[in-house]
């Protein structure tokens, strides 16, 4: 597995290498050519059992925000890149291969790790990782940042949809809960989206 120097991708191989998942880091510097455009590349491919692979884009976040008491707690936004490359990507392998965010938040404040079942330590920070399933994310996201083409999940949508890792490492569950006419609308509208210039970053 190459050096990775983000802290997440860190603590998030150590917590995969603890349950002995198989998996592959992605050089995250290259971007790989599709028909029409080039896709982020995920972060890790996970083996998570006979049949199912996972394509995973790890997203650190600060919990809460600032890592201050009065932080926001629970943020989730991502790029719209890093949907539509997910679901490109699934459609490229075939239907073994699902695309999963993984939102690992860092655990700043005392008290925090009470809210989580499930808390990975790892060289002496704590973090708490949670996955949302790429196609559920498409079928409710919001635009967040029209300049930065950033989208996130309403708090409840968010409540609803995350799955604590350890049960997915468990049980290989995900959401089913959105309705297929929904995402494909989403999907169109990644599709359809406006290129961004140089000038709107």
């Amino acid at each position: 597995m190459p050096h990775r120097y983000n802290h997440y991708d860190q603590a998030f191989a150590a917590y995969l290498r603890h349950h002995r998942r198989p998996c592959v880091a992605v050089d995250e510097s290259r971007r790989a050519l599709a028909a029409s455009a080039s896709l982020k590349s995920p972060d890790f491919v996970v083996s998570a059992g006979p049949g199912d692979q996972w394509l995973i884009d790890v997203k650190g976040r600060k919990f809460p925000t600032g890592g201050t008491p009065g932080g926001h707690l629970w943020e989730n936004w991502v790029t719209r890149d890093d949907i539509e490359s997910l679901l490109s990507w699934e459609t490229a392998f075939g239907g073994q291969f699902r695309g999963l965010l993984v939102f690992a938040y860092e655990l700043l404040t005392d008290g925090m790790a009470e809210l989580h079942d499930d808390v990975w330590n790892h060289r002496g920070k704590k973090y708490a990782f949670y996955s949302v399933a790429a196609r559920d994310y498409a079928g409710v996201m919001r635009p967040r940042s029209a300049s930065w083409e950033t989208v996130s999940l309403p708090a409840a949508q968010f409540r609803r949809l995350r799955v604590p890792l350890g049960r997915m490492l468990a049980d290989g569950h995900t959401s089913d809960a959105i309705p297929a006419t929904l995402i494909a609308g989403n999907r169109e509208a990644l599709a359809n989206r406006p290129t961004m210039t140089p000038a709107d970053a």
